[in-house]
């Protein structure tokens, strides 16, 4: 009857809501007054929501002995449906059943998994909950999706429940601790609609080079951008040596059309390392960073690469395939990417590919040469939350059992078995105790990448000890060197600098303008990319006018006022 009454509730609140929209579909515009958070109170501090957890002090369930019900409970979970040519049922495999087992044995609680299509996973979750049988823990990338449910009255507010309830969640809390727990809890009023899972590794962007071309020019790694540029020009000066018969083919440093993405070290090298946590959240709403400050001064430096040839013409409009097949057949001296990018799909990585086309000693190898102003080495990365948003619909009769689920998957053994495997048939265990990854057969494979439609806590290899995972990660992109990956992990760690969370989280003029947004600005880079030298400031100048008239300088604005209506005159989120 519960599921009935909320399915009519929700229902009705759709319909009323379509109803008060009336004709503002063909505009695009909506008549709702959006909600501005305000606070009468001191700035609120970071140290409220970031921590590993052991400064709140919890409770225990009367309804737990020994970690289990007296009575057995049931649960509902989704698990995403990827429609995996050769993949395995997501609702009934040996994982599931390695879950479905451990759950009823430790917490004497039944498992059911639910399907859900991950690629419209939105509108299946939207039409679950409006027909009130949403499965008792639900995920989803869309944290809108449990706002407009959560407004409803269909979303379950967690606050209490895993504080109340936090001495028999050890696990959960020991792996999200306060960050991902509380990464969604309102400031304003404490409720906590969703938890968020976590990414076990935010590595981001690393800039790669020919080992072999340094070695033949008798060049050292790069470790400031004067000698990143002056190795730029040494391979120009020097393409009939490296490449012989094809030096017209020299690319000494290879970009494409999202400038934003591949020269971001550039980029994030020329941000002042003090900017204000105000000013990162007013212009990160572009997360190319084309508004902030420092940017115009990079995009000069690639414009002045560019005017002297050291980049390939007509990049802006190279396909990624095309410009991987460059890398490829060894025609590409630098570029910069994502961390492992030159280490994936194994017999066709870019590494394997210069091995056996060009010789044994060609490869490109991660090095960290865009110092900031202070000397470091900073890289903007993501927090480790922003992974799958997890909550329970107000259907969800068995909030403790849920919880309990969400903490066994959370456990570091349950989630190395479900990421792992069994040896001999998903993995083999070397020498160092490390393991490496085998192509596994029927009800042995993985739909997700290091199987995290299992663990949906946790995104990435995670496993028992740092220097497991480490040694593991190493090992898994054969046929790649170790070292060459543990040293591009090591690069994309070294000064990171994590985002921090706003708490602020809607601003009505970013609706529906994101993409034409990101259009003009991928454009502007280009453009001032190849302009002439004397031009570059009458294009970038023109350029932006153009994207900040377009949307651009609104959403600036109402970015700044909504942090002063939640911080006042702080700029800093301690």
């Amino acid at each position: 009857m519960k599921k009935r009454v909320l399915s009519l509730i929700l229902v009705g609140s759709m319909i009323f809501s379509m109803a008060a929209c009336g004709n503002t579909a063909d505009s695009g515009q909506s008549t709702e007054t959006p909600t501005t958070q305000t606070i009468t109170e001191e700035p609120v501090s970071q140290s409220t929501f970031e921590g590993d957890g052991s400064e709140i002090e919890g409770g225990n369930s009367a309804e737990i002995t020994d970690g289990k019900f007296a009575e057995t409970r049931k649960i509902t979970v989704e698990v995403y449906d990827r429609g995996n040519d050769g993949g395995t049922d997501p609702t009934n495999n040996m994982y599931t059943d390695y879950i479905k087992k451990g759950m009823l044995e430790d917490h004497n609680v039944e498992v059911e998994f639910v399907a859900v299509p991950r690629w419209t996973e939105v509108d299946e979750i939207n039409n679950l909950l409006a027909a009130g049988s949403a499965p008792d823990i639900c995920l989803t990338y869309s944290y809108p999706t449990i706002q407009t449910y959560a407004d409803m009255g269909g979303v379950l507010d967690l606050q209490n429940l895993v504080v109340d309830n936090k001495n028999d969640l050890p696990n959960l809390w020991n792996w999200l601790g306060t960050t991902n727990m509380y990464w969604d809890k309102s400031v304003t009023d404490g409720t906590l609609w969703a938890l968020e899972g976590k990414r076990a590794n935010n590595n981001r962007i690393v800039t790669f080079v020919r080992k072999d071309w340094l070695d033949k020019l008798g060049l050292s790694e790069p470790t400031t951008k004067a000698e990143f540029h002056d190795m730029l020009v040494a391979f120009k000066d020097n393409a009939d040596t490296l490449l012989g018969a094809d030096a017209s083919k020299m690319i000494p440093f290879s970009c494409s059309s999202d400038i934003g993405w591949r020269a971001a070290l550039l980029i994030e090298s020329m941000i002042d390392p003090n900017i204000s946590d105000k000013e990162l959240y007013v212009n990160g709403f572009d997360d190319r960073k084309y508004t902030q400050n420092g940017t115009k001064e990079a995009i000069r430096i690639l414009n002045q690469w560019y005017n002297e040839g050291l980049l390939m013409e007509g990049f802006a409009l190279t396909e990624s395939a095309d410009e991987d097949s460059y890398m490829k057949a060894g025609y590409v001296g630098a570029f910069m990417h994502n961390w492992d990018y030159i280490f994936r799909n194994g017999e066709d990585s870019i590494n394997a590919n210069l091995k056996r086309l060009v010789g044994d000693d060609a490869k490109f190898v991660a090095v960290d040469c865009f110092e900031a102003s202070n000397g470091e080495y900073i890289k903007y990365c993501d927090s480790t939350a922003g992974d799958r948003k997890i909550f329970f619909p107000t259907t969800n009769d068995e909030p403790l059992a849920s919880l309990l689920y969400l903490d066994w998957i959370s456990d570091p053994t349950h989630i190395e078995y479900l990421q792992c495997g069994d040896e001999g048939v998903t993995h083999t265990v070397n020498a160092d105790g490390s393991y490496s990854f085998m192509a596994a057969t029927g009800d042995a494979i993985m739909n997700s990448g290091q199987n995290i439609d299992m663990t949906i806590t946790c995104n990435g290899l995670h496993l028992s000890t740092d220097e497991l995972t480490s040694k593991s990660l190493n090992n898994n992109y054969p046929p790649c060197d170790p070292e060459d990956v543990d040293k591009a992990n090591k690069v994309a760690n070294n000064g990171k600098k994590p985002a921090k969370n706003s708490k602020i989280t809607s601003i009505e003029a970013e609706t529906g303008v994101g993409e034409g947004l990101n259009a003009k600005r991928d454009q502007a880079f280009s453009l001032s990319v190849v302009a002439p030298v004397d031009q570059f400031d009458s294009v970038w100048d023109e350029n932006m006018a153009e994207y900040l008239s377009a949307g651009g300088q609104a959403i600036m604005d109402e970015r700044t006022t909504a942090w002063e209506g939640l911080y006042g005159s702080a700029t800093t989120l301690e």
